[in-house]
C-alpha cells in the first residue's frame, strides 16, 4: 500500500462521520499530499517522486509524480504543474478525435495544411462560443463533440418565410431552453462594423 494512504483512510472516515453528526452531506473525497526520496535500478540518482493519496466514495486514487524539481511544495507541484499539462493534453484530444486535425491524409503538402487549417479555425470558432455564448450555461466547461452534440445534431422542421427562417424543435427537445437563451444572445450581437470598399 502506497505510504499515506492509511492516515488518508483514517482522515476520510472521520470527515464522514463529522458530517453525519452535524447533518451535513459527506465529502466525496479525501486527499493528501507527501513526497520521497526513490531511485529505481535504471536510473542514475535518487528523484523526487510526489504521491497524491486520495480516497474518495468510489475507492482509492492514487498518483505518483516523479520530478527533478526541488520546489514547489508537494501540492503545487501536483496541482499546479502536473494537471496544468493533462489538461493541455486534453485540448489537443479535443482537437484530434472531436476536429479531426490528425486527418492529414493526403500526399499534397497543401491539401494536408487547408485541413489542420480548417481543424484550428473550428477550434476557435468552438472556443469563442463556448467563452462567450455559453459562459453561463451548462455547456460553460464542454467538449467540442458535447457542443455539437447537443446543439447542432438536432431534428427540426425549417420553415422559410419571406424575412426570416423560423425553426421548429420537437416538443420533448432536452436542451430548448438552452438553445432559447444562445439564441437570444446571438441576436443581440451586432456584426463588426465594415470599412468602405
Amino acid at each position: 500500500m502506497p505510504p499515506g494512504l492509511d492516515a488518508v483512510h483514517q482522515l476520510h472516515e472521520q470527515r464522514c462521520s463529522y458530517a453525519r453528526q452535524h447533518q451535513q452531506s459527506k465529502p466525496p473525497r479525501t486527499r493528501t499530499y507527501h513526497e520521497v526520496e526513490y531511485a529505481a535500478q535504471s536510473w542514475p540518482r535518487a528523484f523526487r517522486v510526489i504521491h497524491k493519496a486520495e480516497v474518495m466514495t468510489l475507492g482509492e486514487n492514487t498518483r505518483f509524480v516523479v520530478t527533478s524539481l526541488n520546489l514547489p511544495n508537494p501540492e503545487c507541484v501536483y496541482r499546479d504543474l502536473y494537471c496544468a499539462r493533462g489538461q493541455d493534453e486534453n485540448y489537443i484530444k479535443d482537437m484530434k478525435n472531436d476536429l479531426a486535425c490528425d486527418r492529414t491524409s493526403d500526399h499534397n503538402f497543401l491539401a494536408n495544411h487547408l485541413r489542420l487549417y480548417f481543424s484550428c479555425a473550428a477550434y476557435v470558432l468552438h472556443h469563442t462560443l463556448r467563452t462567450q455564448t455559453l459562459r453561463h450555461t451548462e455547456l460553460a466547461n464542454a467538449r467540442p463533440a458535447t457542443v455539437m452534440l447537443k446543439l447542432f445534431k438536432l431534428a427540426v422542421r425549417v420553415v422559410q418565410y419571406k424575412d426570416r427562417v423560423r425553426l421548429h424543435l420537437p416538443g420533448q427537445c432536452p436542451v430548448k431552453s438552452l438553445l432559447y437563451k444562445i439564441t437570444e444572445i446571438l441576436f443581440l450581437v451586432h456584426p463588426p462594423a465594415r470599412g468602405d470598399p
